[in-house]
């Protein structure tokens, strides 16, 4: 038998008791960016760090400006050479409104429904099953075999559902003990419910806040409003110029540098829209996609400038007729490969600034962003991967691109220089964020076994 039959084996073996670990883990109100929750997030790194030592990692809680981060490493070289890192985040979100669950978010239990065993909570799906999915397919693998497959690290973050404040200062610290040949970024989705994916792209992400003031505080609208400057107004008309009518961004600049969509790339993302059409899921009646491209290359593969919340003047139930001293409004803009926060921002605040009338002011504010994250679909760990996840799933994986960011993967590609492979086993029906969370048995069966296989195939050489 060999070392993946026998690891398999075992998951399948221990597949009762990894739930109800995985459960425990789940009833472990872990909230982070909420200080009554914090005793939560303790707990959670405590309980994650005491259940790897015990599975014969050498395992620590590092204290952050924050929350907690666990750092785990296995004893000793093992053969092979391949050091792998795997990240999950072990906090999760808010659960208001609670009376919208039908399920107490923090007490899961399995229950079959249609045929199916399913259970509900505040990460079920984001991202606790990620996590023990790796976790569980380590410790089989051990258990089965002696040894880990290669030298791991594991990281879990206790932030990441906050924006990962105390990252970028973790990394300066612990860069060293970080050093590994790939990450393995286990927080993304499958295409479909029988068929997995890894995201091969992932766009930049730049958040901004653009305040408009004018010369007055806020006035009677019946008494100026003909002549006063109106800030509303003026934001208004400066973010509607910010598109054109084929929806393309007007901002000075703003596609400089991009890298464009390769022929075989459009072909292959089209071939996938046509597969499995995800806008049907979601109406996009209503929206512009930019002129010569479909939806799926819009999200996956082009900036993109969105509006996220404008207010100013009257918000109240009443009709206060006043004349706003000033308005604001929150944008984000998705970047792609060849563009960079600091030029996307500079060109963004110009653009604004030239616009903005006598006599009224403009203030803007935005964290740091991070660019744009490709990995080469001839990575031999993305291929190894591919090759894990065909073998368990009976299909090709999806090599995908997402709209979406992760702040952690640009920080380990930009200042560490590790590729990062990412995937996982959510799907959007699980309920991510949203009251009655939800994830199944059978799903982190498969996604522990998954990981096994892929173990497999870089302990079998498919890395040299």
């Amino acid at each position: 038998m060999s070392e993946i039959e026998r690891a398999l084996r075992e998951v399948d073996a221990n597949l009762d008791t990894a739930v109800a670990d995985l459960l425990e883990l789940i009833s472990i109100p872990s909230v982070s960016g909420d200080d009554a929750s914090k005793p939560g997030i303790a707990r959670a790194a405590r309980w994650l760090d005491e259940a790897l030592a015990g599975i014969g990692f050498s395992s620590r809680v590092v204290e952050t400006a924050c929350n907690p981060i666990v750092l785990a490493r296995s004893e000793g070289e093992a053969e092979g050479g391949n050091r792998l890192l795997f990240y999950g985040h072990y906090d999760v979100q808010p659960v208001a409104p609670r009376e919208a669950w039908t399920h107490d978010p923090f007490a899961p239990e399995v229950i079959e429904e249609d045929g199916v065993r399913r259970f509900y909570g505040r990460g079920a799906s984001d991202s606790k099953s990620q996590l023990w999915s790796f976790i569980e397919a380590l410790r089989a693998w051990k258990a089965a075999n002696g040894a880990f497959p290669a030298d791991i690290v594991i990281m879990l973050e206790g932030e990441e559902e906050m924006g990962s404040p105390s990252l970028g200062a973790f990394l300066e610290q612990h860069g060293e003990e970080l050093d590994c040949d790939v990450a393995f970024i286990c927080d993304s989705d499958m295409w479909s419910p029988t068929r997995p994916s890894i995201t091969t792209q992932l766009k930049g992400l730049v958040h901004e806040t653009v305040t408009i003031h004018a010369p007055n505080a806020d006035l009677h609208s019946g008494h100026y409003g003909a002549a006063a400057a109106n800030p509303i107004r003026i934001l208004s008309a400066i973010l509607a110029s910010i598109h054109d009518e084929k929806g393309k961004v007007t901002i000075d600049g703003f596609y400089d540098g991009v890298v464009g969509l390769t022929e075989s790339q459009r072909e292959r993302w089209r071939a996938l829209s046509e597969e499995f059409d995800r806008a049907g899921e979601v109406s996009l009646a209503g929206g512009v996609i930019e002129d010569g491209y479909t939806a799926t290359e819009a999200m996956w593969g082009r900036p993109a400038a969105d509006f996220n919340g404008i207010t100013g003047g009257n918000q109240g139930p009443g009709g206060r007729s006043v004349l706003p001293g000033s308005a604001t409004a929150r944008l984000t803009f998705r970047l792609v490969a060849g563009q960079t926060p600091e030029t996307i921002r500079t060109r963004f605040r110009k653009f604004v600034s030239d616009r903005v009338p006598e006599g009224c002011n403009v203030e803007f504010d935005g964290p740091e962003g991070n660019a744009a994250v490709h990995l080469s679909e001839t990575n031999p760990f993305l291929v190894a991967a591919a090759r894990g996840l065909e073998a368990e799933w009976g299909q090709p994986a999806v090599l995908k691109g997402t709209g979406g960011a992760i702040p952690l993967v640009g920080a380990l590609n930009d200042g560490l220089g590790l590729d990062c492979v990412v995937l996982g086993f959510i799907l959007e029906s699980d309920a991510i964020h949203a009251p009655d969370e939800h994830y199944d048995v059978e799903r982190f069966h498969r996604g522990t076994r998954s990981w096994i296989r892929i173990l497999g195939e870089i302990r079998g050489g498919a890395t040299a």
